[in-house]
């Protein structure tokens, strides 16, 4: 008997989800989530200290490898600290370029997942209905999973920087960072490499194409939720890590 309690919180935008078994709990807690990151600021910084204290978009761009519109979103969310000169060009702090790299990339050096023996699983949707149908399959399912929801392709990177999951499941048409843009991000991370990652969207294969690919390692399926597939999917991840746990 599996027992899945759900509590939410909605004034922070947080979820935190456990599954219980006779002999074993996997939970979830994301508490602090991004705290570390500084709000965006708006007042001009000194002209003196502009050159080794501040890059342009595309410097920020180039040194995280994401495009010019998805650091512009996160310049305009307080992800990176940034300001506009008088012609309306961009300047971000370094410093927090430097502080998301070091979140997003660097985590636990074995590998070591938080969820024991349960399949630890990230699910990014900024839908809260389909965030909805995914808690409620996964319940009526009754599989051992540690299950963490975020709406926010940054989160994700920062989440996953220091506690990889086994699995990943990834909505690809989303504001902000897109789900291809994240996934690319992902797959360069060397603390994410053991992650299995799961595609879910109503994009056509075309459409994915021009927003860049998806790695060959991607397995995708397309909206609504295959739940028969995804399960089999997942089962097939359980009695993989079990078989691991026994060697």
């Amino acid at each position: 008997m599996i027992e899945v309690t759900l509590a939410d919180q909605s004034k922070s935008g947080r979820d935190t989800i456990s599954a219980r078994g006779d002999s074993s709990q996997a939970s979830a807690d994301f508490s602090g989530l991004g705290s570390g990151l500084a709000k965006s600021r708006s007042a001009s910084a000194p002209a003196e200290s502009v050159a080794k204290e501040y890059c342009s978009t595309k410097e920020a761009a180039h040194r995280l490898g994401l495009s010019l519109g998805t650091v512009q979103q996160m310049v305009e969310s307080g992800v990176l600290e940034g300001w506009k000169t008088a012609g309306g060009h961009r300047r971000i702090r370094v410093a927090s370029v430097d502080r998301f790299v070091v979140n997003s990339v660097t985590g636990p050096a074995t590998g070591m997942r938080r969820s024991g023996g349960a399949l630890s699983v990230i699910v990014v949707e900024d839908d809260e209905g389909a965030l909805a149908r995914y808690r409620d399959a996964f319940a009526a399912w009754r599989l051992p999973v540690d299950l963490r929801v975020f709406a926010s392709g940054f989160d994700v990177l920062l989440e996953i920087g220091h506690n990889p999951p086994d699995l990943l499941i990834a909505d690809l048409n989303m504001s902000g960072m897109d789900g291809v843009e994240m996934i690319r991000r992902i797959r360069e991370s060397r603390v994410a490499n053991e992650t299995d990652i799961v595609a879910v969207s109503a994009m056509s294969e075309d459409e994915v194409e021009d927003r860049g690919g998806l790695p060959g390692d991607v397995t995708c399926y397309a909206k609504p939720l295959p739940g028969g597939e995804l399960r089999g999917y997942m089962q097939a991840l359980i009695a993989r890590k079990t078989r691991l746990r026994l060697l």
